[in-house]
């Protein structure tokens, strides 16, 4: 018997391509976006077709079954197998070539989707089929599966949009098939022309989301034009390999409109869908306002006069469920609008506000994987379809098994197409769950058949539904699938298990290998949609920025938490808390938060990264940067009992090497003379009595920051470390700007035992971290008013880790609870206060942690207010507080800043004002910008100086002779 490490070397021997059978590539592929998980012997990354042929001839020699992965985003199991996965993303992902007169063009499997669609845009073409997972799925990916999408009312599914396949069997003999038998594997003519009977009449009915099983195989008729690549499509990657496609472009309409209709409820909307089809619409797209969650700020009111609250919150008619009707242009639209019998209506021609109502609905995708009090919500039934005029009345029927299984989703989907997306929220993780999913699956499945419909629209069966195939297809058809794999896979190696002598649909679920800890909870959390995987640049997104600058999967989000689950699983990555594999994968997370928010569900990688680095370096030496990155509060807070600030300085800018831990390509940043709580005098200024830009400081009966006179709210500024020892400026401007306003402001005493614990938490010193917070919490005692923090960082950790880390000290939780912005500040405590008008134009960085935690609505509103156009970029700057400066990290820096910060800079309207709000920002800013960037509280407390100036110029007397 070949052993694997065989398997591997004759790999290695006969590709060029890359093979890796070892725990992390192993690890990484272990699961889709499904409930399934199911271990690989390894992962071949093939150059070519040649490559694919070797490897598949090398495997079927062996009797290494193979598994074809395109962006792993199948939610069935169907891209994950116990052989070798070919992972067909890293080298075959090209346009090949695209001819605009034909309208067709040639792909490789392992090319995006939105990488085709930019390259055919500028011909006024598109790809028609076009899932939500469009940033990232791959051409060979939505060939396994059939995938469809919004649009495929309009344009077809994708067996519609292809013409020709390349295809290479498991034996490694090569295949080209269009229509007509040419190309074809011995023996399936003959097997087609034994049972045209049952292919006629054998069949479910016909509607266009048929997609279960072998289901176009009756492509294969001859009155049906023999269409051999119409029916490998949404094999699954059970019958071969594609290695290049034909396919079909449409034409984009030049100006779409949508129409957005509200009706009273879910099977209104539903019931309406299919009598909008002979408008023509490009597509009519579903969903209710549960879906909305708490986005919408809370459940709707009824369908009368208060109705759709939950709708209105976003932009939508009034309404508790709505569809969306594309259609080619405006007339087409109003047109809808006006035939509909919808409660409310609203067309919308500007593209900008259509993207933004499009984004409502792609964004359901991850909505959904909660349920309205919070429940995570997992696939399994994530696309049956009915014919589209059975559609309200299988909703009915599907919300009633739910209520009857005590189970709870969120439907929405293609209801012009019958087609019901829905996550739900099924315990996976003991018997008794499990056993409840099977039950529901069972009578699930009737209940679609009932309704002449198919187990799966669009995302394919994999393991979750090919069990049930019987009850969809009946026993002689189900005989003739078997038979038609076999005729192009007679030893069974394609991906075995799927399909055809499929497994259980409650085997190889992927939580039973994980202890019931809560950090297994979290770690799981991942559902593999792959949403981190996106490399399109540009927008406000972070996620995820390591991942961008390197493409490898363990930089993803997703390949780190696949990582984490393997780890807690203890079967391919053995090492535990101590793991190499997951260590070296966290390493170039950066700790950016932008998972947290850009995440369907919120993964928190960063926390997950301190938790490990918590257990992984525990008794042990921790590397240099943990102390000197990870201490830095201490440092300087000792630095500056010393008044060692100018040496330091001067021997950083002296030094012939960096110091121990530190990365040799930084220079390190410059320490303040004074900390921003011991000013000039030793005394930080007090507040002033409603003090404008020109009043002078009023120490109060406090000491620093102590009450004056006729004060007006009360606000306590924090002195973050950055602040009290690196950028005091910032916080002097902060106090100008507040006192400005007209508030109270207090700075606390604590000479830096203030700190929110970031540095501490970002290197996993968890422990150290809660001793800090504890002692902050002491020396602050109860603080007055809104906290004002200054830099987002620890604004974010206030606000999130601070409660997490000491959950039962009620002190956390109102310190949490307390935390502002500056922006916020103002916008609550000084709602009528206007900033100096700047009128300049804006450029910058959004900090990550305000972008992941805070949020920016209230630094837009404020920005707005003071005449500053522009936004800051989004994305992440890269020095990421301590990442940047460790060792090892410098490129990937570079390349994060590269990606939206440094261009933005470069491409700067002439007077441009630079602002980043957090001080790695302005860092990074500085250091590879070669320009200064400054806290938005410094641009308005340097317009409230000119305009203090300003007004005194006209205020003083004219003293001309």
């Amino acid at each position: 018997m070949t052993t694997p490490g065989e398997v591997e070397r004759t790999l290695r021997a006969e590709l060029r391509g890359e093979v890796d059978f070892g725990a992390a590539a192993r690890a990484l592929v272990t699961m889709d976006a499904s409930n399934y998980r199911r271990v690989p012997l390894g992962v071949v990354t093939p150059r070519d077709a040649d490559d694919v042929a070797a490897a598949l001839r090398v495997c079927a020699d062996a009797g290494v079954p193979v598994v074809p992965r395109g962006g792993g985003t199948s939610i069935a199991g169907q891209a994950t197998g116990v052989g070798v996965v070919l992972d067909l993303t890293r080298h075959m992902n090209a346009l090949l070539s695209v001819d605009p007169a034909a309208r067709t063009a040639v792909v490789q499997p392992g090319l995006v989707l939105d990488r085709l669609r930019d390259a055919v845009r500028p011909y006024g073409l598109t790809f028609g089929p076009d899932p939500s997972t469009h940033s990232r799925c791959t051409l060979g990916g939505m060939i396994g599966n059939n995938a469809c999408g919004a649009h495929s009312v309009a344009w077809g599914t994708t067996a519609d949009n292809v013409t020709a396949l390349a295809v290479t069997t498991y034996a490694g003999a090569a295949h080209r098939i269009a229509a007509g038998w040419d190309g074809a594997p011995a023996g399936l003519r003959e097997l087609v022309g034994a049972h045209l009977g049952l292919l006629r009449t054998g069949m479910p009915p016909a509607f266009s989301r048929r997609i279960s099983g072998y289901g176009g195989l009756d492509a294969l008729l001859p009155e049906r034009g023999v269409r051999l690549a119409q029916a490998f499509c949404g094999s699954e990657g059970t019958l071969g390999v594609v290695t290049e496609a034909v396919v079909r472009l449409v034409e984009l309409p030049p100006a779409p409109a949508l129409a957005v209709l509200g009706y009273v409820d879910e099977s209104a909307a539903a019931d309406a869908a299919a009598g909008l089809l002979p408008y023509g619409p490009l597509t009519v797209e579903g969903m209710a306002e549960d879906l909305l969650g708490a986005a919408a700020g809370g459940a709707a009111a009824g369908a009368g006069g208060a109705a759709g609250e939950a709708g209105r919150a976003v932009g939508l008619p009034r309404g508790r469920a709505w569809l969306f009707v594309e259609m080619p242009d405006e007339g087409g639209a109003r047109a809808v609008a006006r035939g509909a019998d919808a409660l409310d209506t609203l067309v919308v021609t500007d593209a900008a506000r259509q993207r933004a109502l499009w984004r409502i609905r792609e964004d359901a995708a991850g909505t959904a994987t909660r349920t309205p009090d919070g429940r995570m919500a997992w696939p399994g039934w994530e696309d049956c379809a009915v014919p589209p005029a059975r559609l309200g009345a299988y909703l009915r029927d599907f919300r009633a098994l739910l209520a009857a299984h005590g189970l709870r989703g969120t439907p929405y989907g293609h209801f012009g197409e019958g087609c019901v997306h829905v996550r739900i929220d099924f315990d996976l993780a003991s018997a008794s769950g499990v056993a409840r999913f099977r039950a529901f699956s069972e009578e699930l499945a009737d209940l679609v058949v009932a309704h002449g419909g198919s187990l799966s629209g669009e995302h394919g069966d994999g393991q979750a539904r090919a069990e049930l195939l019987p009850k969809m297809y009946g026993p002689d058809m189900i005989r003739l699938f078997g038979a038609y794999k076999d005729v192009w896979d007679p030893a069974g190696g394609m991906n075995p298990g799927t399909l055809v002598r499929p497994a259980r649909l409650d085997e190889n679920l992927r939580f039973e290998v994980l202890p019931a800890t809560p950090f297994a909870r979290e770690v799981a959390r991942c559902v593999g949609v792959a949403k981190c995987r996106t490399t399109e640049a540009g927008g406000p997104g972070v996620m995820c920025p390591s991942y961008r600058a390197t493409g490898e999967e363990q930089h993803s989000t997703r390949g780190r938490a696949r990582l984490l689950h393997e780890m807690l699983a203890g079967e391919i990555v053995t090492g535990g808390w101590r793991s190499p594999e997951v260590a070296e994968a966290l390493d170039l997370c950066l700790g950016c938060k932008g998972c947290l928010s850009d995440c369907p569900v919120g993964v928190d990688m960063a926390s997950y990264k301190s938790e490990f680095l918590h257990h992984h370096w525990a008794g042990r030496i921790r590397p240099l940067a943990h102390y000197t990155l990870g201490g830095l509060p201490g440092w300087l807070r000792l630095i500056a009992r010393l008044r060692a600030a100018g040496a330091v300085n001067a021997a950083a800018r002296h030094l012939p090497v960096p110091l121990p831990g530190l990365a040799r390509e930084r220079a390190l940043p410059h320490l303040a003379k004074r900390p921003f709580t011991r000013g000039p005098g030793e005394g930080l200024p007090g507040r002033a009595s409603g003090a404008g830009p020109g009043a002078g400081p009023e120490p109060g009966p406090q000491g620093a920051g102590g009450p004056g006179p006729g004060a007006g709210p009360v606000v306590t500024l924090w002195p973050d470390t950055f602040t009290e020892y690196l950028a005091p400026e910032v916080g002097r401007a902060a106090l100008l700007v507040l006192r400005a306003a007209g508030l109270d402001v207090t700075v606390p005493r604590g000479g830096g035992r203030i700190c929110c614990g970031l540095t501490y938490l970002s290197t996993g010193r968890l422990d150290r971290a809660r001793k800090v917070l504890r002692r902050t919490l002491d020396t602050l005692g109860e603080v007055p008013g809104a906290v004002t923090v200054l830099e987002p960082s620890c604004a974010a950790a206030l606000r999130t880790d601070l409660p997490a880390l000491l959950p039962d000290d009620p002190r956390a939780a109102r310190l949490a609870a307390a935390v502002r912005t500056v922006a916020e500040t103002l916008e609550e405590y000084a709602p009528t206060w206007r900033p100096p008008r700047l009128d300049r134009p804006l450029v910058g960085q959004t900090h990550c942690h305000q972008h992941a935690v805070l949020g920016d609505a209230a630094d837009r509103r404020l920005r707005e207010r003071a005449g500053l156009v522009g936004e800051p970029a989004g994305g992440c700057c890269g020095l990421a507080g301590n990442f940047g400066f460790e060792p090892g990290h410098h490129e990937v820096s570079v390349a994060c800043a590269e990606e939206q910060l440094l261009p933005s800079l470069r491409a700067a309207p002439p007077g441009a004002l630079v602002q980043a709000d957090g001080f790695s920002c302005r860092t990074q800013i500085a250091q590879l910008g070669g320009v200064r960037a400054r806290h938005l509280v410094e641009l308005l407390a340097e317009g409230l100086t000119d305009r203090g100036t300003q007004e005194a110029s006209r205020a003083a007397p004219d003293t001309r002779s």
